[in-house]
């Protein structure tokens, strides 16, 4: 069942900047997960999982990635009124400017959204990770009679400083937010939040970028056009003259923000029991690719997740995720990695006729360690890729080193003999 009173509106984020050079040419949300998925995958997932099928997702740079993606992946059945739409910042007759904010997203897109019949809008950022009820934050938001819900989590004193921070009443009615508050400020801001985040040290309530809004409330807070962000000027303005709720969030959440948030994000998914957990009935959809089952011979594998349709030679592979149709050849070894795979395999014939010196992938007796390989790279044979703080950053044509992580380009070839 479709619940047809709520609007999903996934903001895809600006320019993404701080994830460059993943974003060098696809939109943020579009930017590859877990050897198989896109960013853009988990909001999506978690509102299906809450029966909430109706999705626009806002976006408006290097967008063309993000709808080949979604066009591919996300089909319902004709008799339904299930959709995902991707809205790109376009000129209307109102303005002609692209988004300026959150706000100014939503607002500028709103003759979209007020085509459909719905009671209440949930805004979720397309840049996080995490795994939650939605329909149990509308149920609570429904319950406790808001206008406005915000989803918090809490934080430790080391993190507060980069979020939006809130207090709440005994019945989780907001009394009081302050946006990114400076280090002075934080005693004044504790929270009581359960003894288990109490014993991590996660004292203070952080807002995680999703809320709910009802319908007429979000069409008046949107008439006034000097607002443009949610957390720096709609919430604080708007906990004063309405009813606004916090839904308290304790599962795993994080926000890929950063080249070292993305970085750990995935490397996790190969702990024993990953935070984020990809192995239970909450799946997380993506395009259905007719890939080969992975081949893997004479490796060492341990802690390690390889995705379909893989071609490993390698001698040992230890906490990496390789994603689809990867190829890393013999005498390799490759540790503290996230190796994003290829869009499509190079035939024999392919190598023979074009005299192919680097393949794509990753070549023999080569040794990459702390590094991110973007998509349709070609790694030469002897290649040392050895990233850590040692490192100063730095940029070239074909590699980023940001915090000692060496990112090699979408499409780059590192020559082979190559040591970084």
């Amino acid at each position: 069942m479709i619940n047809n009173s709520v609007l999903s509106i996934i903001l895809g984020g600006g320019q993404g900047s701080r994830l460059y050079p993943l974003t060098a040419d696809r939109s943020k949300p579009a930017v590859p997960i877990a050897g198989k998925y896109r960013l853009v995958d988990i909001p999506i997932s978690n509102c299906i999982n809450s029966n909430i099928k109706r999705m626009y997702v806002l976006t408006q740079f290097n967008s063309a990635s993000l709808n080949k993606h979604i066009k591919n992946t996300y089909h319902f059945s004709f008799f339904s009124q299930a959709f995902v739409d991707v809205l790109a910042a376009e000129q209307t007759m109102q303005s002609d400017k692209w988004f300026q904010g959150t706000a100014d997203a939503v607002r500028q897109s709103m003759h979209h959204f007020l085509e459909n019949d719905f009671e209440y809008a949930l805004i979720l950022s397309g840049d996080q990770l995490y795994n939650m009820d939605l329909q149990d934050m509308v149920k609570k938001h429904k319950e406790s009679g808001a206008e406005i819900t915000i989803a918090t989590y809490p934080v430790t004193a080391k993190e507060a400083t980069g979020f939006g921070l809130l207090k709440t009443d005994n019945e989780n009615t907001i009394t009081s937010f302050i946006e990114k508050p400076d280090e002075s400020l934080l005693p004044d801001w504790t929270s009581d939040v359960s003894d288990e985040m109490k014993s991590e040290g996660r004292n203070y309530l952080a807002s995680m970028g999703i809320y709910i809004f009802n319908r007429d409330l979000l069409v008046e807070l949107m008439k006034n056009p000097d607002t443009i962000d949610f957390g720096k000027e709609i919430i604080p303005n708007a906990i004063h003259n309405h009813k606004t709720t916090s839904y308290q969030y304790e599962g795993y959440w994080t926000d890929i923000g950063t080249i070292e948030s993305f970085f750990e994000a995935n490397l996790g998914l190969t702990d024993e029991i990953p935070k984020f957990n990809l192995y239970d009935d909450n799946r997380i959809y993506t395009r259905a690719r007719i890939l080969p089952t992975s081949k893997i011979s004479g490796t060492l594998l341990n802690k390690s997740v390889i995705s379909d349709g893989c071609i490993i030679h390698a001698d040992k592979i230890e906490r990496s995720v390789i994603g689809v149709r990867s190829r890393i050849g013999k005498g390799s070894v490759v540790t503290n990695t996230y190796m994003m795979g290829n869009d499509s395999y190079e035939s024999l014939q392919d190598i023979e006729n074009n005299k192919i010196e680097n393949l794509l992938g990753i070549g023999d007796r080569c040794t990459i360690n702390n590094c991110i390989v973007d998509k349709n790279c070609r790694i030469g044979d002897d290649v040392t890729i050895n990233g850590g703080p040692h490192l100063k950053d730095n940029e070239t044509d074909n590699y980023l080193i940001k915090d000692g992580i060496v990112v090699v380009k979408k499409g780059a070839t590192i020559p082979k003999g190559t040591s970084i």
